[in-house]
């Protein structure tokens, strides 16, 4: 029987449609949504929510209690060009959330976690080509530094105490539904927006900055393809690599042009550009393949044409 989950987080990009889908697939009364703050009115009438602050352990604790929750999804972060402008807010957001959801666990008040990392985690100092699973890191953000001393919690209250803690870093995320919040790759979202209402983009990074990326129904399917699996198959508890692909905005530019061809862009590179210059260019997910079955469905024409036509 499926116990109830709560979405933690569930206004933002990801967890609005991580709750949609899973309230589609478990029904709405056994998915809880939470947040600081309300969101739009679809989530808000698609079944129960709670305000909630994930950084005050009693509020949490007292929720969790409240709805019998069994799984939390730990989707409340402060994301890296945001976090860069304040990092002590940054830090104390997507530390203290995850120590509490981790804590919960290991005290037997809910029995499995999903908590992303990112390719954020990864430095200048990294293999920038089809950066393995294990490689030197060195993140040069607040953000990244944040989910790489995640990551290393994860791994040890799962090897400490058990906790059935799994993980996903996700690569930029492109979706139709939701505005993105703050990232370094927003670009990739706002450009298919702006493609549509101006014919024209101004994008803040340089024509050939190579990121990883994914379009969001293959990271939600990922999500739930990874927390439905059985616990032996899941061999890595700090962070799982994922890929799908790898473009610049001139590529992803080029492949709105066959859509629509008065489409221009042009580049004024501000302080996201260092970010994403201290990010891979590619990623290598063999890990994921090999532990649980995990391959991506969309590449950019296919994610292209997906944005095009739901925001037309």
């Amino acid at each position: 029987m499926q116990k109830n989950i709560l979405i933690i987080g569930a206004c933002g990009q990801i967890g609005t449609e991580l709750t949609f889908t899973l309230r589609a697939k478990y029904g709405n009364e056994i998915v809880i949504a939470s947040d600081i703050r309300e969101g739009n009115e679809a989530l808000m009438d698609s079944g129960p929510f709670e305000l909630l602050d994930a950084t005050d352990y009693d509020a949490l604790e007292e929720i969790v209690a409240y709805w019998e929750i069994d799984e939390v999804y730990l989707m409340a972060a402060m994301l890296s060009a945001t976090a860069e402008k304040f990092p002590m807010r940054a830090w104390n957001l997507n530390m203290n959330s995850l120590f509490n959801v981790l804590n919960l666990a290991k005290e037997k008040k809910i029995s499995k976690i999903f908590w992303p990392s990112s390719i954020a985690v990864f430095g200048p100092n990294t293999p920038q080509e089809n950066t393995p699973q294990n490689t030197i890191m060195e993140p040069s953000t607040v953000y990244g530094i944040s989910k790489q001393s995640g990551e290393r919690w994860c791994e040890y209250y799962h090897n400490k105490y058990g906790v059935d803690v799994r993980s996903i870093r996700y690569p930029g995320l492109i979706s139709w539904k939701t505005m993105p919040g703050g990232g370094t790759t927003d670009y990739a979202v706002e450009i298919y927006h702006k493609a549509i209402s101006d014919e024209a983009y101004t994008c803040f990074l340089n024509a050939n900055t190579s990121l990883p990326m994914m379009f969001m129904d293959d990271a939600i399917r990922a999500t739930l393809e990874l927390m439905q699996n059985d616990s032996e198959k899941i061999k890595v508890r700090s962070s799982y690599n994922l890929a799908a692909m790898s473009f610049t905005p001139e590529e992803i530019a080029k492949s709105i042009k066959e859509h629509i061809p008065k489409f221009v862009i042009s580049y004024e590179p501000d302080f996201r550009q260092a970010i994403a210059d201290s990010w891979p260019n590619s990623i290598n997910d063999s890990s994921a393949q090999k532990d649980w079955n995990w391959k991506a469905e969309f590449n950019l024409e296919s994610t292209t044409q997906e944005m095009l036509k739901n925001l037309k």
